[in-house]
């Protein structure tokens, strides 16, 4: 009895001094934190008082707020009291603006995902446009979110944007009109394949009521018959709500699965979700597309789905957003959005595609190879973290090029099929006329359509020097024969590119020809990885080679 009093008092003794050093720690912290706000005060009030210039004191608090955070990941930001409203419109669902939803790549403000039907959509703005101006306006130091909202404005006025696309070496300018934008949840559902057989579900975002939404439309597809798998779209949704993406999950997923876990620095922070409901749709086939500007929730339930080898994920890398952030509310109106924790997924692997830790933001420091973590899959398949999700399939979208940009800004497209639907009258439905494109490029050269190049900016130079210096004639022939050299390299560019050019004819036809369901519908007949998905659904040896090699 004495052997175990003792034993029982040295545990108590060990547990206070676990607790004493706890409490030393933490006192230390709250102690070192009034001394170094007790410093920040001095400081910033000899500067706004004794400074030779005179600076306002919001301005310098905001300037050193601003430069506190900058060391920090580029989701958190102060936000101050003018800029809460623009918050709660865009979180609304219902504003001005044309439809982009804007986030970081390395130091760059990119766009992620242009929604479908509205202003930047159907300029051609594409994920991954680097945003470079807005309204004439550098971008530069801004975070996302005050990018996103100078796009924001009544419908019917303007806005410039000036982005680099990967692969041009030129910046472009748009100038859209605002719309109206009302965000769904989904922008559309039906049954695709040969005989209707499968289901096709295309998520705008994970706001309230996704996952119920999207079982509403399962059951009706269940009930019609013959419903014998789902491609589930989530290209260019941007993501929202993850308890919503848990929800979606739970209905494909048998209960007690972990799907996500955040861990961050409190263990408030700490969470695991679940799922938790009985599946209804455990054994249907899935397949889900994803591409660059799939984020954050589409993250979620693509690379969960992937490590429990619950769905074959066909399209493009997704974008590689893993941070959670939650917004504190601060005094004055204020509020700071700050990132809490990190996400992880069944296999263990985060979604991040950039470790800010130590983040040089002059590099576009994306995670290379050689640090990349190997997870496993559920059926031991080999993934890896740092990249966002990888598809199990590629399927890569069509390029870009300077004459594709310059039809799409120029709305050429447009006008070529709304003349010759003018002219032609066809009957709503009809296919698009086999010559089209050789219609297109005659139309092309009557209009004398032309776009810029590099060349033609030192032609211009060169052009300018001779006036200035009185050159002889025949360099201004060798001139003139250069420019007409440059026309017809632009003239065979338009056959060059032909593929891109087709599909976008085919596109704007559908767009214009057929009412908004048929629309949908003919679109998706056309759409590769669409295609590919409904292909995969009907091998069901190719679709269980994928997960389970």
């Amino acid at each position: 009895m004495k052997h175990t009093g003792k034993i029982t008092i040295s545990l108590l003794l060990v547990l206070l001094l676990l607790v004493s050093a706890a409490f030393v720690r933490s006192g230390d912290l709250f102690f070192q934190i009034k001394k170094q706000l007790t410093i920040f005060s001095d400081v910033y009030k000899e500067v706004a008082t004794q400074y030779v210039d005179d600076i306002g004191p919001e301005e310098l608090m905001k300037r050193s707020v601003n430069a506190m955070l900058e060391g920090l990941d580029p989701y958190t930001e102060f936000i101050d009291e003018g800029e809460q409203q623009q918050i709660e419109i865009l979180s609304s669902g219902t504003y001005g603006g044309i439809g982009i939803e804007a986030g970081y790549r390395g130091d760059h403000i990119v766009i992620i995902a242009p929604m479908e039907g509205y202003p930047g959509h159907r300029a051609g703005l594409r994920a991954g446009d680097i945003i470079e101006e807005v309204n004439g306006t550098s971008v530069r130091g801004m975070s996302p979110e005050e990018v996103q909202r100078l796009t924001v404005g009544d419908a019917g006025t303007s806005v410039s944007l000036k982005i680099r696309r990967p692969g041009i070496d030129e910046s472009i300018t748009f100038d859209l009109e605002r719309e109206r934008i009302e965000v769904k949840n989904i922008n559309y559902a039906s049954r695709v394949g040969e005989n209707e057989e499968f289901g096709y579900i295309q998520l705008a975002r994970f706001g309230q009521q996704t996952a119920e939404e999207v079982r509403m439309e399962l059951l009706e597809m269940k009930d019609a018959g013959n419903f014998e798998g789902l491609v589930l779209d989530l290209r260019n949704n941007p993501g929202g709500l993850l308890n919503e993406a848990v929800k979606l999950i739970d209905k494909f997923v048998e209960p007690g699965v972990t799907i996500v876990e955040t861990r961050g620095r409190l263990d408030d922070h700490n969470s695991t979700m679940a799922t938790s409901e009985p599946a209804i749709f455990e054994d249907l086939p899935l397949i889900v597309l994803i591409n660059y500007g799939s984020a954050s929730a589409s993250e979620i339930v693509a690379g969960a789905f992937q490590d429990l080898d619950r769905a074959v994920i066909i399209g493009e890398n997704s974008f590689g957003k893993g941070l959670v952030q939650t917004i504190r509310p601060l005094s004055y109106n204020t509020s700071l959005k700050i990132t809490i924790a990190r996400y992880y997924i069944p296999s263990g692997r985060s979604i991040q595609s950039i470790d800010y830790s130590g983040y040089d933001s002059s590099l576009d420091q994306a995670v290379p190879d050689s640090l990349r973590q190997a997870f496993e899959t559920k059926n031991g398949r080999v993934v890896f973290d740092g990249q966002g999700i990888e598809p199990d399939i590629t399927v890569q979208d069509y390029g870009s090029s300077l004459i594709d940009l310059a039809l799409q800004r120029n709305n050429s497209y447009f006008f070529f099929i709304s003349d010759f639907i003018a002219s032609e009258s066809p009957s709503e439905g009809s296919e698009l006329p086999e010559n089209i494109f050789d219609r297109f490029a005659n139309y092309l050269i009557e209009e004398n359509f032309t776009f810029e190049t590099p060349v033609d900016r030192h032609l211009e130079e060169i052009d300018r020097n001779i006036e200035n210096f009185g050159q002889e004639s025949s360099a201004q022939e060798n001139l003139d024969e250069l420019k007409a050299l440059l026309k017809d390299y632009k003239i065979s560019q338009i056959h060059d590119n032909r593929e891109t050019i087709e599909r976008n004819l085919h596109t704007e036809w559908i767009s214009q020809i057929m009412g908004e369901r048929e629309r949908h519908g003919a679109m998706l007949k056309i759409d590769e990885s669409v295609l590919r998905a409904i292909e995969i659904l009907g091998d069901s040896h190719e679709y269980q080679i994928v997960l389970r090699p």
